[in-house]
């Protein structure tokens, strides 16, 4: 016969109250007895029964998270940054990968529901409107939208995108290339948009907006291949990527499956300043932004809102950083 809460409580001596306390709220109870009834737990093999709890609290204890691709170092820091802060909660971290589909987005979503998170931290495929009757409380995370009445962790993308495209213009570069995609993305569109600021602001200086299926190497592979081909009167000689791992394509596509030189022929820049750009053949100039505080501020944002339902949503914005490395010349 399984161990149950009455048998931990006779055990250890306390009440049956006291061990519930022990398990969800230990904050509550004197350390020495915290550490009795563990040891009583211990002993006797008891393992709590989440589901029964779940279906009386009517919350489980814990929340999800769907980013684009966990694929991409950026997402798996903000991930480690939530999951730390989660763990001050008392609240472990579930995550999905939607791939940037929006179906399997939506398939997380209503497996979350179904598993009665506390709440969803998400970076969506597209518009973010369409989740104000999600039924769970919901913090948009590397993203915001106005239209949405729900919280919102990001980093000023459009900033972003000025700060990388002006670095290329401060470096004489006039014919600059923006690489990204898909566009419904709204970090996507708000970088290009900032690319877009920067060149109107010099008036010899032009942009070619080459749309990527993804943001992943492969694609800035072949990006940088087609570059490669190129007479060099018709290719850009500065190019800023969406991404740190659309920019690592484009060096391997220009620069070692091409002939292209890096920042000779083609000055360029991606965005995150993920761990491995320092570490690339050519080291990665690229746009900084704090993952980890990201996934850690987003978790905050969403027990805010527990805890005040009818407060106004939290909208948190990062700045982004410029780091200069060697593929603009630094």
């Amino acid at each position: 016969m399984a161990t149950s809460v009455k048998d931990v409580a006779k055990a250890a001596g306390v009440s049956v109250g006291t061990v519930s306390n022990v398990l969800n709220r230990p904050e509550k109870v004197a350390a020495a007895t915290v550490e009795r009834v563990h040891e009583v737990i211990a002993e006797l093999g008891f393992v709590r029964n989440d589901a029964a709890r779940q279906l009386r609290a009517g919350r489980s204890r814990s929340l999800g998270l769907v980013v684009l691709d966990t694929a991409n170092p950026f997402f798996a820091e903000v991930a480690r940054g939530a999951e730390e802060r989660a763990a001050h909660h008392g609240v472990s971290v579930l995550v999905g990968n939607s791939d940037q589909l929006p179906g399997r987005e939506a398939a997380y979503l209503d497996l979350f529901r179904e598993q009665r998170v506390n709440g969803v931290l998400l970076t969506p495929v597209s518009d973010a409107t369409a989740f104000g009757d999600l039924g769970i409380p919901l913090v948009l995370l590397d993203a915001e939208d106005e239209g949405a009445d729900v919280p919102s962790v990001a980093v000023d993308d459009v900033e972003g995108g000025a700060l990388a495209v002006g670095h290329l213009l401060e470096r004489g570069r006039r014919r600059i290339a923006f690489a990204g995609g898909p566009a419904s993305i709204r970090q996507v569109a708000d970088r290009l948009e900032g690319a877009r600021r920067a060149i109107a602001a010099v008036p010899d200086a032009t942009l070619e907006v080459i749309e990527t299926p993804s943001l992943t190497v492969l694609a800035g592979r072949n990006v940088g291949e087609q570059l490669a081909h190129r007479a060099p009167a018709d290719r850009p000689d500065g190019v800023f990527c969406a991404n740190d791992l659309l920019a690592v394509g484009v060096l391997q596509g220009a620069g070692i499956l091409g002939d292209l030189r890096v920042p000779d022929d083609i000055a360029l820049v991606g965005y995150d300043d993920i761990d491995f750009a320092q570490a690339t053949v050519v080291p990665l100039t690229s746009v900084r932004q704090p993952a980890r505080e990201i996934g850690a501020a987003a978790v905050d944002a969403l027990f805010a809102a527990l805890a005040d339902p009818d407060a106004a949503p939290q909208r948190i914005r990062f700045r982004p950083e410029l780091v200069v490395r060697a593929s603009t010349g630094g």
